[in-house]
Order: structure tokens, then C-alpha cells, then sequence
């Protein structure tokens, strides 16, 4: 599963990353990346999104095809791009 946090030690993300149609998300407020392939094969995971699905909390980006999640506070983007993008983004690094 690759995921980056703020709370695992890695550098911060400093920069806003967009996500695609009109959301652009800080980076400082990314709690994890997630690809979409692999984490929904996951019960705990599927979970997890039936649940901010049903509150209300999921927010898709995009008419494309999911790659990625993003979860802050607030809510769970859901978006076109691919995890390695997001973090890119997130970083600054371009």
C-alpha cells in the first residue's frame, strides 16, 4: 500500500496539490494517498468508504476513472490521478 502521512516522520507537504476539476487540497492537510486498485480489495479499507460515503464525507473530483483517494479532516477526495502524482503535487516537486 503506498501511503504518505504527516505523522510518519517524512518531510512535510508544504505545497497545494490539485486534484483535479476545481479541488485543490494543501499538502499539510493530506492525512494519506491512497491507490484505489489496491486499497478497496481491503475490508477494513472498503469500510472505511462505505462509511464516508455515507456520511457524506467522500467527494469525487473528476468524471474520470478513480486512480487515488486522498483523505484529509474533512473529507475523502476521490480523484483521477495517480498516487505518485498527488505526492508530487503535494511536495512541490515538479
Amino acid at each position: 500500500m503506498d501511503v504518505s502521512s504527516r505523522n510518519n516522520g517524512r518531510r512535510a507537504l508544504n505545497a497545494y496539490a490539485y486534484l483535479g476539476g476545481c479541488v485543490t487540497v494543501h499538502g499539510g492537510d493530506i492525512i494519506g494517498i491512497f491507490d484505489i486498485e489496491r486499497v478497496t480489495v481491503n475490508k477494513n479499507a472498503e469500510m472505511f468508504l462505505r462509511n464516508c460515503q455515507k456520511n457524506g464525507k467522500i467527494r469525487y473530483v473528476s468524471a474520470e476513472m478513480p486512480k487515488s483517494f486522498v483523505v484529509t479532516d474533512e473529507k475523502v477526495y476521490v480523484a483521477g490521478v495517480s498516487v505518485q502524482t498527488v505526492k508530487k503535487r503535494a511536495s512541490g516537486s515538479f
